[in-house]
């Protein structure tokens, strides 16, 4: 029997059976994982309360080494963590590496500002009383986390919540459970005391959450994962107004002017659309490239294209498989609708023939701008163009969709790319850059892309409550 249900730093069969670990590059299971039930969310709680108590409690700087210790832990152990997440997920060796060294960094980041966290004092208008402002741990906090980014998705939440002074539970995406558990054995490595992290995975994440959410201890949720399941679980938080954080799905445009470096806005759209796949809520999901570069721009980004290789990440690929049949199917679905709207494939790189859930690179012309593919988030490697002549015209491009996550602008004038980063309505823009994530940066997105932000300054407060004392202060 398995025992991957996480509580009290022991780890404990889970009440509902097995389920299955699948690697995607192969279609064969890596190993069965406990399938945690109600009962075990509920434990999870009851380990996550009983610890609040005393870590709330424990200095900064103590909470701060044992980040740090993470810190270093993950490092140390980074290819042995990349080699789990490229299993797991099927993300290139090269991309998993890297997602471990940008998922350690959250701890290294927080753990600074662990030791950092201000107040504020000051003296009433109408004078007789001052005022100290101060912040404390919202309390137990339940994290949801998606399988696209399973180590960084984690240390995103995982690092503040702790440097804040709370306890969490976390139910982490079935299809990725493993990467969780290492992170979670490096943090009893570095001290983490018993109770204050708790991993319940399940493939009923309903039950779990559900659970959480019904609960009165728990008073935080923070999830990443798709807009439709973020409006349920918002539903269900707005029952007990549980504070609540949540980055949703994106439509991320990346737009070219006539006037920008070419090259590096090929070299940027490699990062932006094929990073991990396609498989991120920060992917550029279509391209518009100004038409007098368009067929420059076409042809250098599509020859890059072409050169990918796909296959398993063991095999040094640039592009491993899409995390599951369903997700293959839907890709297809939408590259079809666009053909039959008129678009055509330009340039693309061949997928093997596997039981693996692989997807050819593809880019797409001639794509109508109102086309479905352009409309619904892709989450694969497809890369539709859609040409445009005028600022005022991209920019109600860009804007016409209900997610506001990221966006990406190539410009020559820097002035004028502030100028359209400043104008569609995104949480975050990459100008001249196909990357936009730091942990040192609020990381989230508007409209119906989320709540709240992680990372920075701001991801530390998302885990606090800010209380005021008005002290009689005679004059």
């Amino acid at each position: 029997m398995t025992a991957d249900v996480f509580i009290n730093n022991q780890w404990l069969p889970g009440a509902d059976g097995e389920f299955d670990v699948v690697d995607p590059a192969t279609g064969d299971t890596i190993r069965p994982v406990s399938n945690g039930g109600p009962a075990d969310a509920t434990a999870a709680v009851d380990a996550a309360a009983a610890a609040l108590v005393s870590w709330r409690k424990v200095a900064p700087r103590e909470r701060a080494e044992i980040l740090r210790r993470t810190y270093e832990l993950m490092i140390r152990d980074k290819d042995e963590i990349g080699a789990l997440i490229a299993a797991e997920n099927g993300k290139s060796l090269t991309d998993a590496t890297g997602e471990v060294t940008y998922s350690a960094e959250f701890f290294r980041w927080f753990a600074e500002e662990t030791v950092r966290m201000g107040g504020d004092y000051g003296t009433a208008p109408a004078g007789g009383s001052r005022t100290v402002v101060t912040h404390h741990p919202v309390g137990v906090a339940a994290l949801v986390t998606p399988w696209n980014f399973p180590a960084a998705m984690a240390t995103r939440k995982i690092a503040p919540a702790l440097a804040a002074g709370c306890t969490v539970v976390i139910k982490p995406a079935s299809e990725t459970p493993l990467t969780t558990f290492a992170i979670a054995k490096l943090m009893v490595e570095a001290g983490v005391p018993e109770g204050v992290v708790n991993i319940v995975p399940s493939k009923s994440a309903g039950k779990i959450v559900g659970t959480w959410l019904e609960d009165p201890r728990v008073r935080k949720i923070s999830f990443t994962g798709s807009t439709p399941i973020g409006r349920v679980l918002l539903k269900q938080a707005a029952e007990r107004v549980v504070n609540s954080s949540m980055e949703l799905g994106g439509n991320a445009p990346f737009i070219v002017t006539e006037d920008a470096d070419i090259d590096a806005a090929v070299d940027g759209a490699m990062i932006a659309k094929f990073r991990g796949g396609g498989q991120a809520c920060t992917a550029a999901n279509r391209l518009y490239v100004h038409a007098d570069v368009a067929e420059e721009f076409t042809a250098k980004f599509g020859a890059k294209v072409e050169a990918l290789t796909v296959g398993p990440a063991n095999e040094g690929s640039d592009i491993g498989p899409m995390i599951n049949a369903k997700a293959v199917d839907d890709i297809h679905a939408l590259l079809e609708g666009a053909l039959s709207a008129g678009a055509r494939i330009a340039h693309q790189s061949p997928a093997p023939e596997s039981k693996g859930f692989y997807f050819p690179p593809t880019v797409l012309v001639d794509v109508p701008a109102d086309a479905e593919i352009v409309r619904e988030e892709i989450f694969g490697p497809v890369a539709p163009i859609v040409t445009w002549t005028s600022d005022d015209e991209v920019i109600a491009l860009a804007n016409d969709t209900e997610m506001g996550l990221a966006a990406y602008v190539y410009a020559g004038e820097l002035q004028r790319g502030i100028r359209l980063g400043e104008s569609i309505e995104a949480g975050m823009i990459g100008l001249n850059r196909g990357i936009v994530s730091d942990p040192a940066a609020p990381f989230g997105g508007m409209k119906q892309s989320g709540i709240g932000r992680e990372g920075a300054r701001a991801g530390l407060e998302e885990f606090q409550e800010t209380q005021y004392l008005s002290v009689a202060w005679p004059d």
